[in-house]
């Protein structure tokens, strides 16, 4: 029967549209739910090759969302063919149990929690249906758990006897439950933070705490009784998921350890699993001293059973690349083992009875670490990170105890009491074997820093680093800081296994691209952590020997990897270039050879490097040397357009910045005109801007030609790099050129404007028009970083602001204005916002201008939507906040209409979704407040305009549930605003005296303008709880802290927000935590001499 309705069904399903399909479904009078009908749309879903594919998951969707689908769960469970209407019907009995259970009538309740446990028994009882429909059972038991979730334990009190009870009757069942089990330990332990409330997930634990015991004791029983592999190997891991929060009595006091040790560890079906429990156990942390000997046990016991499978010496490098899948997990594991193990525990191990074994320990880690796995090998490598800033700090504190003991050593120490010097540095040569183990593989398996641009692809080929791959370099500080440490702990050794293996490389008895690569690295890490003297004596074998090599290899693959070897390590160690110019001279000769190497990144990098020595080293350039005639910049000059002849235009820019940084030290002993240098560094570029202008005033047609353009660019980029260096002195340099320069922008901008009322929006997407507008926006960050950098004696703000100015305001603003939308450049905001923040009140009389031309026409173009125009809306703002801070007076010098315009933009940008704008709005509005308040003239005026609105706006943003973030400031506007209210700061009304009671005040209007405001925003409030809340907030007593606190507890109170993650509401005091802890650890690591890299440390002398 059951088929023939099947067929029948499935016959009409043929002719029925798509809509009827779904109303049919939808259809509750029907009294048998069409489950073949659903299986035909669902399988109409999940057919790639059907033209109604995209039409049936529509329908589906719509179905899904249909409250009471739950209704015909069970239907289609039960009847369906089809595996997909099988977990389609599973997910709308989840989603009910998700979001519809508490209104469910309590007897519906129970039928859907008595069905799911009967088919969860049904199916899981049954050896055939749980090995085919093992992923349906899973996603059964997960909904299972769901129900558990919100019944478990006040309406189910039973559940955790009736589990063990059936697991005892059937090990099939048994099997099922530990699934059931071990989801719960996941979801109360692990993922209840987000998705139940605390009291909930607090009963939870306390009755998985109460009913352990038995839980356990059916654990026991199973791995002393069973036989069924399958069974143990999930009893396994379902107790792995319980050892996190088991009371230890259950570990310690029991026979676990000694079963998991002795039974399973040896056995490789159960190894993984068991060695799981056993990483738990050994990880458990800040327990009472009573425990340390069973540790200790543990510890003796597990190297004992390890040894059995493999000893210390073992290499497992080749087991790891040729053995099993379980191999690999197995030594991933161990790793894991050892590190959980030694980070809780290392320090019991140290007396010595138990050090034998704790070397063994470590030396296994040693041999793990070696392994070709990068996953593996970053877990080892944060324990020999703690490892070694645990032994460097212990050896640092002792050499202090021991330093500062005067001649009694009263300090303790040495010739003290057991403990200080002598236990430290006992400690610290009982490690030593492990920690040159360590070294070598650190050594050996150096990441690539983020300055090496050469890398060796998947071909074997030496090609340039396209993109930057975080994770290596995240990889690269924790291994360098590593390093250090290690340095510190013994520099001979670290030493003596570089050279050694630099020794391999040179004779060619080791030498590879990697071989090489990872040693430079490694010598390149340890920067700064041997003293002067130690560093000295090291470099110079090593960059001998790696000029050497760079001469005797032969090819452009082995050149290019040395070359670049050579350039990171030499701009590692500034402080040995700055000491000794024979080799600083030699190496940036080496650099000029290898710019003009055509191999991909040997130029990028011989250009970064030799910015970088610029940088630390620039005073020796500029000032005389021993056995030179002149400073070498003069030499550098002079050969400059050799040196640059094969370079790429960014490369060029790059070299000029590293000369303008040489020319930017005038410090002490600096005798060369640094004005005439730059005269004649910029003679090259000069020639060629002088070229095309005389072209130009030929025909201005010769400026449109797109390589002129593209020259015009290169030469605008150089001096911005040049300016950016050399500060003020440019002022000389821009003079040059500086009126052509805008004559040019006006040209392009004619020749846009013009393009675009011709042919329309579509104009600025012409390759010809890209290019002017790029050479325009050179134009404004020439200007933006000269009066960023301006400054006396050169280029004086007065000088400045008359005579550079004034001829920069018709071409820019003018043309600003005029254009459409698409065609305005958002450099031209950031220009004018650094003349206002750099110049200040020297530019206010030109403010209104500015505004005039940039604000109303920037305002249209960023308040259509929160999405358009991104880089004009920060820069916009940061125009505003410019003139706020520092040209205030010019606010009230723009017609009413304007300051209006003001306001507006200003509460528009706090009431934006992108937090950083935002917050940037909530800054101008209080700065905007502070400034209007000190100007007596406009205040009055001000508040009785805007202030009102002001308060309204910023409640608003404060109960909306995006802008949390913001409350900090939020609070303190709002507690500002009222104050001022409240103190009778605010003289005029902030109402309508016509309408008005006698007698009415701003202060009792206020709080009545509040209290209204709030009851029709949020009607689940009571009188009481609003009346209660503006007491406090025109309490004059609460000072900030208490006032924000006071905030805090209302919105809590309102229903937008109690079921929401309030965290953003205390985002300043999570702030303050986390500036003050990386505060910390900043100090920290500048204490550690070669810690922070060369780049990191201000000494560019």
């Amino acid at each position: 029967m059951m088929a023939a309705t099947n067929g029948a069904s499935m016959s009409t399903s043929a002719n029925m549209t798509m809509e009827q399909k779904t109303a049919r479904l939808l259809d509750f009078s029907i009294a048998e739910f069409d489950v073949a009908l659903l299986d035909n749309l669902i399988a109409t879903a999940y057919d790639n090759s059907s033209r109604d594919r995209s039409a049936a998951n529509t329908a589906l969707m719509r179905i899904q969302e249909c409250p009471d689908l739950w209704t015909r769960a069970d239907a289609i469970l039960e009847r369906s063919n089809n595996t997909q209407s099988r977990f389609f019907g599973l997910q709308v009995l989840d989603n009910a149990i998700r979001t519809r259970w508490k209104i469910l009538p309590a007897e519906q309740r129970e039928g859907i929690r008595n069905y799911v446990v009967g088919k969860v028994i049904s199916m899981a009882g049954d050896d055939v249906s749980l090995k085919r429909d093992r992923f349906f059972i899973g996603k059964l038991n997960l909904t299972l758990v769901q129900i558990l979730k919100q019944e478990w334990p006040h309406n189910w009190p039973t559940f955790i006897s009736d589990l063990v009870g059936s697991s005892k009757t059937s090990e099939l069942l048994c099997e099922n439950n530990m699934h059931i089990l071990k989801l719960l330990s996941e979801e109360v332990f692990d993922f209840s933070k987000d998705q139940m409330t605390t009291e909930k997930v607090k009963k939870m634990k306390e009755s998985l705490n109460v009913e352990f015991s038995s839980i356990y004791h059916l654990c026991e029983f199973i791995l002393e009784r069973s036989t069924r592999p399958s069974l143990l190997s999930v009893t396994l891991q379902t107790l792995q998921r319980f050892l996190t929060w088991i009371p230890l009595g259950f570990i310690f006091q029991t026979q676990l350890v000694n079963i998991l040790l002795n039974k399973y560890f040896q056995e490789p079906t159960f190894r993984n699993d068991t060695l799981e429990c056993l990483t738990e156990i050994g990880s458990l942390s800040d327990l009472e001293p009573q425990y340390d000997l069973l540790f200790k046990q543990l510890f003796v016991g597990f190297m004992g059973q390890l040894e059995r499978i493999f000893r210390p010496e073992t290499d497992l490098r080749p087991a790891f690349e040729n053995g099993s899948e379980n191999d690999c997990v197995f030594i991933q594991r161990l790793a894991l083992f050892f590190c959980g193990f030694f980070k809780s525990h290392i320090k019991l191990l140290e007396d010595k009875e138990h050090q034998p074994h704790l070397m063994k320990g470590l030396f296994y880690l040693v041999k793990i670490s070696e392994v070709p796995d990068n996953e593996i090998f970053k877990i080892c490598l944060e324990y020999w990170n703690l490892l070694a800033q645990d032994l460097y700090k212990n050896a640092t504190e002792a050499k202090f105890s021991t330093g500062h003991g005067g001649v009694l050593n009263l300090a303790g120490g040495d010739g003290g009491m057991p403990g200080g010097g002598a236990r430290s540095s006992a400690r610290k040569y009982m490690y030593g074997p492990v920690l040159t183990g360590v070294r070598r593989v650190m050594i050996e398996r150096m990441a690539k820093p983020e300055e090496v641009l050469i890398v060796e692809d998947e071909n074997g080929d030496i090609v340039r680093e396209t993109t930057k791959d975080t994770d290596v370099i995240a990889q690269y500080k924790t291994m360098r800081e590593t390093l250090v440490f290690l340095t510190h702990l013994n520099c001979d050794d670290t030493e003596n296994i570089m050279l050694a293996k630099l020794t391999l490389q040179v004779d060619g008895t080791q030498f590879s691209w990697n071989n090489l690569s990872t040693l430079s690295w490694a010598i390149g890490s340890i920067s700064g952590s041997m003293s002067e003297e130690e560093e000295k004596r090291f470099l110079v074998t090593v960059i001998k020997d790696l000029l050497g090599l760079c001469e005797m290899k032969r090819g452009k693959d082995n050149k290019a990897v040395i070359a670049s070897n050579i350039m990171y390590v030499v701009g590692q160690y500034p402080r040995f270039l700055r000491a000794h110019w024979k080799f600083l001279k030699t190496v940036v000769n080496k650099l000029f050879e290898f710019m003009h190497e055509s191999h991909p990144g040997v130029q990028d990098m011989a250009c970064d490097t030799f910015l970088k020595i610029a940088q630390k080293c620039k005073r020796k350039f500029v000032t005389m040397q021993h056995e030179e005639n002149t400073p070498f910049i003069y030499e550098l000059v002079e050969q400059l357009p050799s040196i640059i002849s094969d370079l790429e235009p960014h490369q060029v820019q790059a070299f000029y910045e590293a000369v303008g940084c040489m020319l930017s030290d005038k410090g002490q002993g600096v005798t060369i005109d640094r004005s005439a240098m730059l005269s004649q560094l910029m003679a090259l570029p000069n020639r060629s801007w002088r070229a095309i202008m005389d072209s130009a005033n030929k025909s201005v047609e010769s400026l449109m030609v797109p390589e002129t353009i593209k020259e015009i660019i290169k030469i605008l980029k150089s001096n911005n790099r040049v300016c950016n260096m050399v500060g003020s002195l440019f002022a000389n340099q821009l003079q040059t050129f500086f009126l052509d320069m805008l004559n040019v922008y006006k040209v392009y901008s004619e020749r846009i404007s013009t393009a675009v009322v011709e042919q329309g929006e579509i104009a600025t997407r012409l390759s010809l028009i890209r290019t002017m507008r790029s050479a325009k926006k050179e134009v404004l960050r020439l200007l933006s970083t000269f009066v960023e950098k301006s400054g006396p004696p050169e280029a004086d703000p007065v000088a400045v602001a008359q005579g550079f100015i004034p001829p920069v305001l018709d071409p820019i603003l003018g043309d600003y204005q005029r254009n459409i939308a698409g065609a305005r450049d958002p450099e031209v905001l950031a220009l004018f916002a650094t003349i206002v923040q750099k110049l200040k009140s020297h530019v206010v009389n030109e403010v209104p201008r500015i505004m005039e031309a940039i604000f109303e026409c920037t305002l249209q173009m960023i308040t259509t939507n929160f999405e358009d125009f991104p880089e004009h809306r920060i820069k916009f703002f940061v125009f505003l906040r410019a003139v706020n801070s520092h040209c205030f007076p010019a606010l009230f010098n723009i017609p009413p209409a304007h300051q209006k315009l003001v306001v507006d933009s200003v509460v528009w940008a706090f009431k934006h979704t992108e937090r950083n704008i935002a917050e940037t709005g909530l800054e101008i509005l209080h700065e905007l407040l502070t400034n209007v308040g000190s100007t007596p003239n406009v205040a009055q005026g001000f508040y009785q305009q805007f202030l009102l609105p002001l308060i309204q706006d910023v409640f608003a943003v404060m109960t909306d549930r995006l802008h949390k973030s913001g409350f900090k400031l939020q609070a303190t506007l709002l507690r500002h605003m009222v104050h001022l209210v409240q103190k009778n700061q605010v003289i005029v009304p902030l109402f309508d005296p016509s309408t008005a009671a006698p007698g009415q005040s701003n202060p009792v209007f206020l709080r009545e303008h509040v209290s209204t405001m709030l009851v029709s925003t949020f009607p689940n409030l009571t009188r009481t709880q609003i009346s209660n809340f503006i007491d406090g907030m025109f309490d004059l007593n609460m000072d900030l802290l208490t006032f924000k606190t006071h905030l805090r507890d209302f919105l809590v109170q309102l229903k937008e927000f109690s079921v929401e993650d309030n965290s953003g509401l205390f985002q300043e005091e999570a702030d303050e935590v986390t500036k003050k802890k990386n505060a910390d650890l900043q100090a920290q690591r500048n204490a550690v001499p070669g810690i922070l890299k060369p780049s990191e440390i201000d000494d560019d002398l």
